[in-house]
């Protein structure tokens, strides 16, 4: 079956995982692809695929890589691609007309506008971006509904529970069990962390992904991010939704129904098969290149819980998707704020859930927000994280 596919964030871990998916079946066609501004791999990407769109967001790097292509003239003129920019650009590598399937790969809040133009344009949606349901889980699942649409969660644990899932009744499930590595400093106390520096917490001890999500992490935002994720996913209460520490990243997720019975999906880390399910679903072809997993050495797998206080990121995560409305995002932007922080050095480790904790303090609160409401509830989320880093 021919699949042609949009990847928007092309460049970063999962997009590029993703071309390594379509680049093995000749049946997938990655023919639009959207990238902030590494014009390099970008460069290399569309002299591969051949797409028929490229967005560069950074409308600056758009022109030098227009200018490059031209230069190299390594592909006639019929076969350069149509190139935009900027969320204008973004949005139309989401609708691209040859487009079946957008994978919305891109990071952050960035991904909420394209992902609701695929949607209008009766999409099938492979989404590998939290923040789009962390911040408008309210908007976008009822457009999924109405469209009868398909939103395929590209996430190991929503794909490990969406696999859970699959054939079950909803009113089955008693609770979700949403696993986590612990990151790199699992057991490790607050005043060890003190003098955690932005190297330190990019090791991470399982999983290769892009810098911001290692950050997330390694603080545990990334798992508050998940629960909320997850309760929009499969309309579960926050409640319901239990994070629990696996530090092999053997157990993706479990869910435990009402009589008792409890589903794992288990796996090797890797991103791959997440990624390949998301496409290909309800088919499981074979990924040549998936490592598998060895059950003669697995030996034991353990579990723990995780430790809120410590990693007051989660604590404060779970407690923003239950009171839902703006502040989700509020917590969400002033973590990607306080993330960038940390990567340059302005803030600590430890100061990154100080701030979230802040703005969710200072930022007002509102229900059932319009798309208005949350893009004002961000802007305003960072320019406070932005002056709490300057002090």
């Amino acid at each position: 079956m021919t699949k042609n596919i949009s990847i928007l964030g092309s460049t970063g871990s999962i997009g590029t995982q993703a071309l390594e998916v379509i680049r093995a079946d000749e049946g997938l066609h990655a023919v639009a692809l959207a990238a902030r501004s590494d014009i390099k791999k970008l460069k290399e990407q569309i002299y591969e695929f051949r797409p028929g769109l490229v967005c560069v967001y950074d409308r600056d790097s758009m022109l030098r890589l227009q200018a490059e292509l031209e230069a190299e003239g390594r592909l006639d003129s019929s076969h350069l691609p149509e190139l935009v920019s900027g969320m204008e650009g973004l949005c139309r590598a989401a609708v691209f007309s040859e487009a079946d399937t957008i994978l919305v790969s891109v990071v952050g809040m960035i991904g909420i506008r394209p992902t609701i133009a695929a949607i209008e344009a009766g999409k099938k949606i492979a989404l590998a971006n939290k923040e789009t349901l962390v911040c408008a889980g309210h908007i976008i699942m009822p457009m999924i509904e109405e469209k009868g649409l398909c939103l395929m969660p590209v996430d190991s644990e929503h794909s490990a529970i969406y696999q859970c899932l699959m054939g079950e009744k909803h009113d089955s499930i008693r609770r979700i069990y949403l696993t986590a590595s612990g990151g790199p400093f699992r057991g490790r106390s607050r005043e060890e962390l003190k003098g955690v520096r932005p190297e330190d917490a990019l090791k991470h001890p399982n999983w290769d992904m892009g810098a911001k999500i290692t950050i997330d992490s390694a603080t545990m935002v990334n798992k508050a991010l998940e629960v909320m994720e997850a309760h929009y996913l499969f309309d579960v209460d926050i409640d319901d939704i239990v994070p629990i520490i696996q530090p092999r990243s053997i157990i993706h997720s479990m869910v435990e129904f009402r009589d008792g019975a409890i589903k794992a999906q288990l796996g090797a880390p890797s991103m791959l098969v997440p990624i390949a399910f998301s496409l290909y679903a309800p088919e499981r072809p074979a990924i040549s290149s998936e490592p598998r997993l060895d059950f003669a050495s697995l030996r034991s797998i353990e579990f723990d819980m995780p430790d809120t206080e410590t990693f007051k990121g989660l604590r404060l995560g779970i407690e923003a998707g239950k009171q839902s409305g703006l502040m989700p995002t509020i917590f969400n932007a002033a973590n990607e704020e306080a993330v960038s922080a940390f990567l340059s050095g302005r803030i600590g480790f430890l100061d990154i859930a100080d701030v979230i904790e802040q703005a969710m303090l200072e930022i007002p609160q509102k229900t059932d927000p319009e798309l208005s409401d949350i893009f004002e509830a961000e802007q305003r989320s960072r320019r406070l994280v932005l002056s709490l880093a300057e002090r």
